[in-house]
């Protein structure tokens, strides 16, 4: 199995129970979650080992994030104390028309004020095989963006293959500060994963006349910017999920590979979701069940059908994480989808 290093910024989740507006709640649920968190919690479960390099307060709250992945093995030994705060996000989860609504309190949180030379990069990618990060993270903040850019350095010089899920977040920063500072990272990049929002809004690429709204998708479109974005920045994969939302509680879901050498284009199988349980972290859960798959050393096309089903199932668990295992994802993959019960 290989060894997997995320990096990133992980929240105190407190989402409303029961589909509640926030103005309704009385109480709110407690999770831990965030994007490259989510990833080394799933890899986990798939059977890797991996490592989270995160900054969180010295205090009881920054010490229960830190116990929550724990929990389900990820490696915790690089994590910084350092800062006052964790940062946090309230998610008001929608159903049917309504959608789901998030609000964050992270400004200056532990990780957001972390100096470049914090961690000892060298050390910690000396034995690993595969470094992930988000978009998220140079949003948090200037020097966020300075520490991405550090740990992506020493994992290139090492000769570790490296991913990005873009994940623009518009309540983080602008279009225009996402892609100067994006664009200037992808030359350290392998493995380019998003969605046609972010491949529209941090790199500038267009995927045709699809709408997701209406279900409209259009793979010509997609090839096409997967083209314009191998010849721009030689990435070895581009990746994106295909969402097709026809409300907060019912979506079509699958996704779409491009080998960047052979320019072999692959949509995965295609999946109707609903009820949806929870939708956040199913990116997420993407992301590393294609990491998962390409480390495992499967084709592409297989390790996109692993990833595609793996996050399908995220869709129906509530928190961020995807407890999921490597069987369940396999089974779903291969064509089990009843949902029989499991005696």
């Amino acid at each position: 199995m290989a060894k997997i290093i995320t990096m990133g910024e992980i929240m105190l989740r407190l989402s409303t129970p029961s589909h509640q507006r926030f103005i309704q709640a009385d109480q709110l649920d407690v999770n831990y979650g965030g994007g490259e968190a989510n990833v080394a919690v799933s890899l986990t479960g798939f059977g890797h080992e991996t490592e989270f390099i995160t900054a969180v307060p010295d205090n009881p709250i920054g010490q229960c994030a830190v116990a929550a992945l724990r929990k389900y093995g990820v490696g915790t030994k690089y994590i910084a104390r350092s800062g006052d705060r964790l940062g946090i996000y309230f998610l008001e989860s929608g159903t049917s028309m309504r959608p789901s609504n998030v609000v964050y309190d992270r400004k200056d949180s532990a990780i957001a004020l972390a100096e470049p030379g914090l961690f000892d990069f060298e050390k910690i990618f000396q034995d690993a095989d595969w470094f992930h990060f988000t978009g998220i993270t140079p949003a948090i903040g200037p020097k966020a963006a300075a520490l991405a850019e550090e740990a992506l350095k020493a994992a290139k010089k090492q000769g570790i293959t490296v991913s990005v899920d873009l994940n623009y977040r518009k309540k983080l920063w602008s279009q225009e500060e996402a892609k100067k500072v994006m664009t200037g990272l992808m030359k350290y990049v392998d493995v380019c994963i998003g969605n046609e929002e972010d491949a529209q809004k941090v790199l500038g690429f267009e995927p045709g006349h699809s709408d997701v709204n209406t279900g409209h998708l259009e793979l010509e479109g997609y090839h096409h910017m997967f083209s314009q974005m191998v010849e721009e920045f030689g990435f070895q994969y581009v990746v994106s999920t295909l969402r097709e939302s026809h409300s907060a509680s019912h979506n079509g879901w699958s996704a779409c590979i491009m080998d960047g050498k052979t320019k072999e284009f692959y949509r995965s199988s295609k999946y109707t979701i609903h009820p949806i349980v929870d939708r956040v972290g199913a990116g997420d859960a993407f992301a590393a069940g294609l990491i998962c798959g390409l480390a495992d050393g499967k084709n592409m096309k297989d390790a996109l059908e692993f990833a595609a089903a793996a996050s399908a199932l995220k869709h129906t668990i509530p928190g961020d994480f995807n407890l999921v295992t490597r069987q369940e994802a396999e089974r779903l993959a291969h064509g089990e989808r009843s949902g029989r019960v499991d005696r």
